[in-house]
């Protein structure tokens, strides 16, 4: 709204603190990038001593420091630099000296040493800004989706999010579940349009919800102080001189009832987005998608969005998803079937309904039926009121 490693259930990545090229190249945890290079010299060294004295192929040793530049650490490329040289100098010396390579392809391998300790130089001071940058987008990320405790609000929850920017790791989509003494609420949403611009946004409507959600008892003016939010931000962009146009942002809000209160219900908002689907052991049910616009576009209408309360049993689960796993292709263009999908199988296991195995369900059948390669930010969580949310929601409080 990329294809992208797919993440766990609420961890939404992983952290690795070693670039990846050195990863392909660790067994048992200990790096192995300094085999490659020293095979090929000894090798070298090796064809040169068993060659004929027409042939001669020691002034190939200058590819070794070379390989290590691409492998290894800037001290290591070094070592195979100077190895390089000396062995150069070794092996020429053992042949008579109408035989020697001499002094050019010496001053050869020198130069090639030097200029591949610098070009490793180059490569890992490159490789460091990228590990720096990716902890920059970690950061931002875990600040716009902070991480949720377990069975926070009285909710068993799981989520996974797929950035369409493999690299940024974030993006439009947001969600969270803010408790209250009103009840437990539920926000996912999708900022129209990419970038930071998008996140910008995406991190001013959970802001916002974050507060509202607390303070606020009526679900509505939760949603009306949502919409404000929404239209104040376009407003402020534009003063800034970063209009971003229209910019709006789908999104679904839901409330869970307190513990002492009505309970067996939620209550829905739909801000033109997804309609959320019901999973539980009799099947799949799709919520009404309601006549509720875009945040940001409530202007357009005199009509508040309307409060749907739908019946949902304590076995059932609340899915949400973002227009990356509804939108997702086939070769064939065909869209993603999420409704059947989950019907099967939840039909072949009723385990399924359960957050955490809905959720991985989802992701995986999505990245399946589009082959890995994701057009869109992708997002996908489930909730589920559980025995103690009572006491978790009081103890919050």
């Amino acid at each position: 709204m990329g294809s992208s490693p797919a993440p766990q259930p609420e961890n939404l990545g992983q952290d690795v603190d070693v670039p990846p090229r050195q990863n392909l190249l660790r067994i048992g945890g200990r790096s192995v990038a300094w085999v490659p290079p020293l095979l090929l010299l000894l090798v070298i060294a090796v064809i040169d001593v068993n060659t004929s004295r027409e042939f001669r192929v020691i002034s190939w040793i200058v590819m070794v420091p070379g390989i290590a530049a691409a492998l290894c650490g800037v001290w290591t490329t070094a070592a195979f630099a100077v190895l390089a040289i000396a062995t150069y100098a070794s092996v020429d010396q053992a042949w008579p000296d109408q035989f020697q390579t001499g002094l050019p392809d010496f001053i050869l391998v020198a130069v090639g040493g030097v200029l591949a300790v610098g070009a490793c130089w180059v490569r890992v001071r490159g490789e460091g800004r990228m590990l720096h940058m990716r902890d920059i987008a970690e950061t931002t990320r875990r600040t716009v989706l902070r991480p949720l405790p377990p069975r926070w609000g009285g909710l068993d929850h799981a989520a996974v999010y797929l950035a369409a920017d493999s690299v940024a790791k974030v993006g439009g989509d947001f969600y969270d579940i803010q408790p209250s003494r009103f009840g437990t609420r539920v926000l996912l949403g999708d900022v129209q349009g990419k970038g930071l611009g998008a996140v910008d946004a995406a991190a001013m409507l959970l802001s916002s919800f974050r507060e509202s959600g607390y303070h606020t008892g009526d679900l509505a003016q939760v949603a009306e102080r949502l919409e404000i939010g929404m239209r104040r931000h376009r407003f402020y962009r534009v003063q800034v001189g970063r209009d971003d146009g229209d910019r709006f942002a789908t999104a679904v809000l839901i409330g869970f009832p307190p513990p002492d209160g009505d309970t067996g219900h939620v209550d829905v908002i739909n801000f033109g987005h997804q309609p959320p689907l019901i999973v539980g052991h009799g099947g799949v049910r799709e919520l009404p998608s309601g006549e509720g616009l875009p945040l940001g576009l409530g202007d357009l209408t005199d009509r508040p969005p309307q409060v749907q309360r739908v019946t949902l049993a304590d076995d059932e689960t609340l899915l949400l998803v973002t227009d990356g796993v509804t939108e997702a292709r086939d070769a064939g263009g065909m869209f993603f079937p999420l409704n059947a999908t989950v019907a099967d199988a939840v039909r072949t296991d009723p385990a399924a309904a359960q957050p955490e195995h809905l959720v991985r369900l989802v992701r995986d059948a999505t990245l399946d039926h589009c082959g890995g390669h994701l057009a869109d930010d992708t997002t996908v969580f489930a909730v589920r009121n559980v025995d103690g949310g009572a006491s978790a929601t009081a103890t919050f409080l």
